[in-house]
């Protein structure tokens, strides 16, 4: 087995609309794991050939038709650990697969989290009541996984930008979802009973500005520079002293027809 493992996670926003973009970074970057999220692609239609051909022939996804969708794409073999309901929906929103062997074998688990819509008040917005239950189910299930497996690493796009700095403006934006207390704070609460470790975080500090998505309503993103830090890797406290390195690849949001997130890549050595 390799002596390092990389994992990309993305927000690819369709897989299909954007298959050359991804593609392009496969051959470019080459992780040894692809997850994706928002791949509005139904199973059936799922570009696996492109993928297995490009090197991810070990592959586990749920997709539905429009929205939603998880991936995990993968050079070396997988086991697949199916995919749970996030509060009773069958919408896609979490996969997982088992990679190693033995003592040395790695969970990991790829989830979408509900953007919440634009009103950071769950009576009025059954969208951000439904977030909030959501990273309360991520914390219980933190809680268990870190019983169960601490060797497990949980990345995806989680639609919270938890510090400070994980913003461009703090103030700013404390009334906007994505960043208002009550998610932050539940989401330093499921950090905290998953004993996770922020990888991002670990390499680069604060206050140090981290972000992996720009909007698309900003004329000229690159020069405004009004990130946000919503897309994660977390390590459970069995992997928490592996990290290698780490990048968000920034260059990507300018390529042709891009997602507003960008590709963060962690990189860990293995036992």
């Amino acid at each position: 087995m390799a002596k390092a493992l990389s994992i990309t996670s993305w927000n690819i926003n369709s897989v299909r609309l954007r298959i050359d973009q991804v593609l392009r970074f496969l051959a470019e970057d080459q992780p040894d794991v692809l997850c994706l999220q928002e791949t509005k692609c139904p199973d059936p239609v799922f570009p696996a050939n492109a993928f297995a051909k490009a090197g991810y022939a070990h592959q586990s996804f749920i997709g539905m038709k429009g929205y939603n969708g998880v991936a995990i794409l993968s050079r070396e073999p997988i086991r697949p650990l199916g995919a749970r309901e996030m509060c009773t929906r069958p919408d896609a929103r979490h996969i997982a697969v088992e990679m190693g062997e033995g003592a040395s074998a790695i969970q990991l688990h790829n989830f979408y989290v509900p953007a919440g819509g634009d009103v950071a008040d769950p009576e009025a917005n059954p969208k951000f009541a439904h977030k909030l239950a959501f990273v309360e189910e991520m914390r219980q299930f933190s809680e268990n996984l870190r019983k169960a497996a601490p060797r497990s690493v949980l990345v995806g796009d989680l639609n919270i930008a938890p510090l400070e700095h994980d913003v461009w403006s703090h103030k700013q934006l404390l009334d906007v979802v994505s960043h208002t207390p009550v998610e932050t704070e539940a989401m330093m609460g499921t950090i905290a009973e998953g004993e996770w470790c922020d990888a991002f975080r670990a390499l680069t500090p604060e206050p140090e500005k981290l972000y992996s998505w720009w909007s698309y309503r900003s004329p000229d993103w690159a020069v405004a520079n009004k990130g946000r830090r919503l897309d994660h890797i977390w390590l459970g406290r069995g992997l928490k002293d592996q990290i290698i390195s780490g990048a968000i690849r920034k260059e990507t949001r300018g390529w042709e027809r891009p997602s507003d997130h960008v590709p963060i890549t962690l990189t860990l050595a293995r036992d």
